[in-house]
This record gives structure tokens, sequence and C-alpha cells, in this order.
């Protein structure tokens, strides 16, 4: 099946042209306020004045979607302290211009440090009386917070993972089996980027390296079939998606896997409801494996996913992940075995989950309702 590129898109691997997201923004007022609303809640159960945030994931949430890196393997340029008279953003001289004029929301008080100092040295003359209750200290709580997206971030979220999926699909229809990983990769994140995201993971493999579950791409060509996966991050969320291109019929055992591990994942949708744990998730996942003829251990494998949002999954679920679902929340699970592979980044609301990453033009078949990605078979 050959997909067709949209009528912009320039041949071969050029990044295509992306339009503006001027309806879905980042630092909505209404979200911020519920945001902060939330940590304030936090503070008083914990009976503390005062929070620090110092994670790429705390702050762009809190900051609804500000940038707060330079390097992405780096540590972030700022720390937020959030207390009961407002929020105080500590930066390094350096970086305090440019947030200034293109980061910081209204209402932030920016505060400097010298870019050889520590962002923690200004923490103390800001906190006044007390110690700033830790991050660390609230992870559940602040993950608790994070779970239910706001109408804001929830549109932001739904354009990142139709443009991720729309890469996905202008890329690989136009690969063939002579074709590179790298290649592949390189025309995955120039589009990636040419929609104002950041990837943070970008792998391929070809029929040569189908074995591994995590495969960084190299110079080997795809050969007959091949997998890619993109994470890509924009104004602080991160959208998951796996894909799987093939220039041949398949065979026997490829095609019976993959409707296996399609009904491995439709079995954890169906478990993935309001009030639900993770861990009871969880259990459902190892069931469902050897439900479907993948045997008892292959969770054992590769981890399964989770929620999703501002980290690629926050958290990772496991059997004692005591997290509970709730409405609007967003995830991804992705169940893999032996050379197969499905992901897609999903988001649960009172009608019924949603894939978020869909491209119209990539084939699908229905899988209880929701349109499940096919293997793309050129």
């Amino acid at each position: 099946m050959n997909v067709p590129a949209p009528a912009t898109a320039p041949a071969g691997f050029a990044p295509a042209a992306t339009e503006e997201h001027a309806t879905a923004q980042p630092g909505n007022p209404d979200d911020r306020a519920t945001k902060r609303q939330r940590v304030l809640e936090i503070l008083d159960a914990k009976g503390h004045d005062s929070m620090l945030l110092t994670s790429h994931t705390a702050l762009t949430w809190y900051l609804d979607g500000s940038r707060m890196h330079i390097s992405l393997a780096g540590d972030p340029i700022a720390a937020l302290l959030v207390d009961r008279s407002g929020e105080h953003l500590i930066t390094f001289n350096n970086e305090a211009e440019r947030l200034a004029a293109e980061e910081l929301p209204p209402g932030v008080e920016l505060h400097m440090v010298p870019w050889h100092g520590q962002l923690t040295d200004a923490v103390g003359a800001l906190a006044g009386p007390g110690e700033p209750l830790a991050e660390a200290a609230v992870a559940a709580e602040l993950r608790a917070a994070r779970q239910p997206m706001l109408p804001g971030e929830s549109a932001r979220y739904a354009r990142l993972c139709a443009d991720a999926a729309r890469a996905m699909t202008d890329v690989l229809s136009r690969a063939t089996p002579e074709t590179t990983e790298f290649e592949v990769a390189s025309a995955l994140a120039a589009r990636i980027v040419a929609a104002g995201a950041e990837p943070l993971v970008l792998l391929c493999s070809g029929s040569s390296r189908s074995a591994f579950r995590h495969p960084l791409a190299t110079h080997a060509p795809l050969g007959r079939r091949a997998m890619a996966v993109v994470c890509a991050r924009r104004h602080g969320l991160v959208a998951n998606v796996t894909r799987w291109v093939r220039f041949d019929v398949g065979t026997p055992e490829e095609l019976d896997a993959e409707e296996r591990i399609a009904a491995v994942e439709a079995d954890i949708f169906a478990a993935t409801v309001p009030g639900a744990t993770l861990g009871g998730i969880f259990a459902e996942i190892q069931a469902a494996y050897a439900r479907h003829g993948f045997g008892a251990d292959q969770w054992t494998l590769h981890h399964q996913g989770g929620p999703a949002g501002y980290a690629g999954r926050d958290p990772r679920a496991t059997a004692a992940t005591g997290d509970v679902v709730v409405p609007n929340q967003t995830f991804t699970w992705n169940p893999s075995g032996p050379g197969v592979k499905i992901e897609d980044t999903v988001q649960l609301t009172v009608a019924g989950t949603t894939v978020l990453t869909l491209d119209p033009r990539w084939p699908a078949s229905d899988v209880n309702g929701l349109p499940r990605p096919l293997t793309l078979q050129l």
C-alpha cells in the first residue's frame, strides 16, 4: 500500500513545511491558575509555605509550556520557587534576557545568579523563614497534579501528537529497502524540528537488527522490514509513536505476531479506566502476554509504558506503582514481542480513549473501536 504525500511536501527526505500553531500556544491563564491552586493544596497538606521546582517535567508543567533547557541532555537552566505570594524564577544571568522576552509567563518574577553560580544560591533570600519543600519530597503528589490534562495543554498535546504521526507517514512512505536507518532518523529529526519540537528519542531498525527493542540508528539499510520510533517534545509535552514499514507481503509468523501484539494492547486499553491503579493495569499486561501467546516472561524484556505528558512516561508502570488513573489523563503503552511492537499516545476522557498520534493517511484497522496502526506495506 502506498501512502500519498501531502501536496505541499517536497520529494525525497527534505522536511515538509508546517503550519503555525497559533491556536495551541502555551501559557493559558486559566490553566496556569489551576496549576498554581494544585501546588498550593500540596503546600497546605504538607504544612509548608513554599516549594522549589527543579526538574524539566515540573518546570514545564507549572509554567505551562515554557522551555527551560539549552542542551537536551543538560539540567534545566532555571529553578522556580512557588510560595503563597507568587512565583519566582531563578536563572543564570546569561539566560535571563531571552527567558524574559520569550518564555516567561506573565506574573512570574525573574531573579538572576551569575552564570558561574548555583541556582540554589538565591533561594534562601527569596524563601524567607523555613526551608522550601523539595520537589523530590512530593514527587507522587506532583505527578497526581499533572495527570488530569487541562484544556489548553490538551489542545497543544493533540497538535503535537498529530505532527509526530504525520512525520512518520511522510518519512516512511518514501523509504526503500536501500534507505539506511540513519537516513530515516535524520529525516524524522528534520520534520520534528521544523514543527517546532525537539526529537528526544529517534530509533530505527532494519530487518538485520529487528531483535533490538531500543535500536539506535546505524548505517545499515532497512532491508525488507523496518521499525521507527519518535519521542518529540514541544511546550514541555512529549509525544511517543512507533511505526513499521515493509517491502514485501510479510511472513505468516510476522502477520500473526502483529495481530497478537495488537490484542495485547487492546487488553491494556480495556484495563485503563478511571479508578484503576497502574499496578493493577500492569498485572493485566502480564496476563495479556500469556493470553495471546507471547509467554509469561515477555514483560521482563522491555518496559511497558505508562502515563505520558510532560515526561516520556510519568511514570513507567510497574507492579508496585500505586498511581490512580483519572479522566483526561494521557498514556503511552508500548507492548512488544520478538520483532513486534505497538505504540501510540492516547488520552482517556469521559467519552473513552482517543488516539492522539493519528494520521489518517496511515493504514489502520479497527480494534475494539480504536484505529490501530498496521504495518505500512510498500
